[in-house]
Formats: structure tokens, sequence, C-alpha cells
């Protein structure tokens, strides 16, 4: 018997790095899962490799994470946990950010993940949440805990995810929703690759050194591997985590 045995989880950002990582660890703990993200090919990729299901959406549209949740519904049952992962990241200095880049960071970072919450918010607070109970999880950074200089817009809108986990947090505290989030610092996937190449065209210096110097901006001075995050998404979704409520959990070798 798994731990997860019975319950119907929702993973968005799911067909690579972080959001694969989760979605692997709770197949494994006998989870249904569903994975969403708008790369259908990648998708699909993941699922036949997972055995889960799929839903095509980009969070930052309304109508798209109400039919992602009515699709994961009706091939899986209602949703007992949802991880809110999709997420983007781009940088610059202050003066360049424009209005355009600023809204792009805080459409897919925070309104994606006020938009999964809400599309789920029915199935999860529904009648008869048991014994496990059930677990709203945003995925954030340690962004959301400090300031990095050049990512502003991005900084703002995972500290209004935490503050959004925090009123949720509050507001759902006596029904058997939990909801946390979870904040990693410098991990190693496609995303930070994206970032290494921009460091490495911009500053001309080779990959290597960039990605030893986001390396560096962790405490134990190495990248965070997407499993180390799936394992406390895990946890966090288990009966032991039942009274972990309204925590930012850093993940980043004592950075914050």
């Amino acid at each position: 018997m798994g731990a997860l045995d019975g319950r119907h989880a929702l993973v968005t950002g799911g067909g690579s790095g972080i959001g694969a990582a989760i979605a692997r660890a709770l197949v494994e703990a006998g989870a249904a899962v569903t994975i969403a993200g708008r790369d259908k090919s990648k998708l699909e990729a993941m699922a036949r490799s997972l055995k889960c299901a799929t839903a095509v959406a980009d969070v930052t549209r309304e109508a798209d994470c109400t039919a992602m949740v009515d699709a994961a519904r009706e091939r899986l049952g209602p949703l007992d946990i949802v991880i809110a992962n999709a997420g983007a990241a781009e940088s610059a200095p202050f003066a360049r950010i424009d209005s355009a880049h600023w809204q792009r960071m805080v459409d897919v970072n925070l309104t994606g993940a006020f938009n999964t919450a809400r599309a789920a918010f029915a199935d999860l607070t529904r009648a008869g949440a048991g014994e496990g109970g059930r677990r709203l999880i945003f995925i954030a950074s340690t962004a959301a805990l400090k300031g990095y200089p050049y990512v502003a817009a991005y900084v703002a809108a995972k500290h209004g995810v935490l503050g959004l986990a925090r009123a949720l947090s509050a507001e759902l505290a006596t029904t058997g929703v939990t909801v946390n989030a979870v904040c990693p610092g410098f991990t190693d996937t496609p995303l930070l690759e994206a970032s290494v190449a921009a460091i490495s065209a911009k500053t001309k210096r080779p990959a290597a050194d960039a990605r030893a110097a986001l390396a560096k901006d962790n405490a134990h001075n190495r990248l965070i591997a997407p499993e180390e995050v799936a394992g406390t998404v895990l946890w966090l979704c288990t009966a032991a985590a039942s009274s972990i409520n309204g925590q930012a959990i850093a993940i980043s070798g004592g950075q914050v």
C-alpha cells in the first residue's frame, strides 16, 4: 500500500523539471496523478513514462484552468492534492523592466497560482476529507523570502504567491485542507538552464561559470536536485504533515 493510495493529485507545469519530479514521486506513492502544462507533446511523453493523465492548459487563463480541473476530475475523480508549480523567470535591471515584462511574470507566477487554486477549490473543500486531509501546495522560490537583483518582477510575484498561501492557510485551517509554499533555491532544471544561457550570452562567460555562480547562492554551494523538492512535497501530502499549514519551507541548504 502506498502512502497516497486512492488520492488524485494535479501537478501544473508537470512536463519537466520540478513538476515532473513531483509527479513521479506522487505516482510512486500510489496517487493517481494528472500533469498539466502548455506543451502537449512534452506532457504526453512524461505521461507515458509515469502512467498518469494529462491536461493541456495555460495557467494564465482562467478558462484553461477550469477546463483543466474538469478534465482531471472526469478521468480520475475529484482532486485531493493540488500542486501549483507552473512558473517562469525573466531577468532585467529594474530600469529596463517594462510593463509587458512585469505583466508576464505576474500572470504566470502569481495569477497562474491563483487560477489553479480557484479552479480546484471546490474539489479541495468538498465534504469528507478523511484522515489524510487535502493539500494545496504552491511551489514558490527563495525569491518569495528574500530579494534578488535583476529579477524584481519575478521576486514580487513569488512574494505574492507566499502571501496567497498564507491567506488561504488561515482561511481553510479548520477544513482539513492544508496550504503551504515550498521555496527552492537555484534548482537544476530546464528553467535554470535557460537562465544560464541568458547569463552566458550577456556576460560572455562560459556556461559552466554561470552555473557555478548560481550554485554558490545556495548555502551548501550546489544546485538543488528536483527530487529534493519532490521529496518535501511528498511528505507534505502525507498524513504525517497534517498539522503543517501556512508554512514557507525553504530548500536551499540554509540560505534563508
